[in-house]
């Protein structure tokens, strides 16, 4: 059942009612009723490790856009060099301001020259849109906000290709990483990508309501396990995936974050944020996200305090009990001279230390990706 103190305000995805059919907890995020949990947090997480599961991230945004000389311009709002990218391939990326901060971050799927889809985060659409459409300024540009009319399902886990491939049109172990395809599911046309969330081989799927209904009633009689975002957020943080608004945001940057991976200072021309990621690259950050493991009982949670000797140089960003490594794993930022592995550092909690170490990220890596 639906908790009723959940306000009617709140906006819900197509597949809301099928949601709550299956009794699923539900809570408020980003301005959507959003299911929390199923059948249990550890439960869901152990089935996208170990055998498949799927989450509706329907609430996430959705955008299409078309003109000519697209993929350069979007060089321009990114760090990546999206020039690599090639029709039926993608590139996890951030939006930069000015100052390199992360605006978001996002997925680009290239389908063409002159066409791409971009996936964004659902707190974040508006500010992105907003972004996106003053800095291409093109009025050659069509750009379509697919958001509310499309669902989104994230099928993830190793079992996941045995599971969807009898609804899909087009071959699953065909599509590489980051590669996805227009095909039809259940007869309806949609968009699918070998991409996710949650450190495991998967897909997403785009496809209009009607059809995410009939594949989210196909998918649950197959026998796959519906997830909540308890078991999102405690896959994506063992595999070190930072959440917007809490690992990343505005006031970071993708050097500071870990993420300069994403950062191609030599293979293109000028971005937004080229300067200040520039001056990073050549003189250091003062500060990085690192990963720290509980050495005591303690578990340590976004906003607790980081500290070196008693003294406070940071704070949790993201923390939980990882139910894969059975440790107490956290994301957080502390002066990059601390930063290192193996360096002892505290978590404050409730008014206590407990002792911490810097760790190697991720926490967890899939065997079967």
């Amino acid at each position: 059942m639906a908790n009723s103190n959940v306000s009617d305000s709140l906006l819900r995805t197509p597949l809301y009612d099928l949601i709550v059919q299956q009794k699923a907890k539900m809570t408020a995020f980003s301005g959507w009723e959003m299911p929390v949990q199923f059948t249990g947090l550890k439960l869901e997480h152990n089935a996208v490790r170990n055998e498949v599961g799927m989450f509706d991230i329907s609430h996430m945004g959705k955008f299409t856009l078309e003109g000519e000389g697209l993929i350069p311009m979007l060089q321009s709002l990114v760090p990546s060099d999206l020039s690599r990218l090639t029709p039926g391939k993608a590139q996890y990326t951030v939006l930069l301001n000015p100052d390199g901060g992360i605006i978001d971050d996002i997925i680009v799927y290239c389908q063409g020259e002159e066409k791409a889809v971009i996936i964004v985060n659902a707190a974040t659409k508006d500010k992105d849109k907003k972004w996106i459409l003053s800095n291409l300024g093109s009025t050659t540009l069509n750009f379509t906000d697919l958001s509310s009319q499309k669902v989104l399902l994230a099928v993830q886990g190793p079992q996941t290709v045995e599971k969807l491939q009898p609804f899909v049109n087009a071959d699953l172990t065909q599509l590489s990483f980051f590669g996805h395809v227009e095909t039809e599911v259940l007869g309806y046309p949609a968009f699918i990508a070998r991409t996710g969330y949650t450190g495991e081989d998967g897909f997403e799927v785009m496809i209009d309501p009607e059809g995410g209904q009939d594949l989210w009633r196909s998918l649950l009689q197959a026998g796959v396990t519906p997830c909540g975002l308890g078991a999102r957020d405690t896959l994506r943080l063992e595999a070190a995936m930072s959440l917007y608004g809490q690992d990343i945001d505005d006031h970071t940057t993708p050097l500071e974050a870990g993420l300069k991976w994403l950062v191609h200072l030599d293979g293109k021309g000028e971005f937004i944020g080229r300067e200040v990621l520039e001056k990073q690259a050549t003189e250091g950050v003062k500060r990085r996200l690192v990963g720290l493991e509980m050495e005591g009982k303690g578990i340590a949670r976004h906003g607790y305090p980081v500290a070196s000797g008693g003294k406070i140089v940071g704070e949790i960003t993201s923390g939980t009990l990882g139910p894969t490594v059975g440790k107490a794993i956290a994301l957080a930022y502390v002066p990059t001279e601390l930063g290192k592995i193996g360096t002892s550092l505290e978590v404050e909690i409730r008014g206590k230390f407990y002792p911490a170490k810097v760790v190697k990220k991720p926490f967890y890596k899939s065997q079967n990706r």
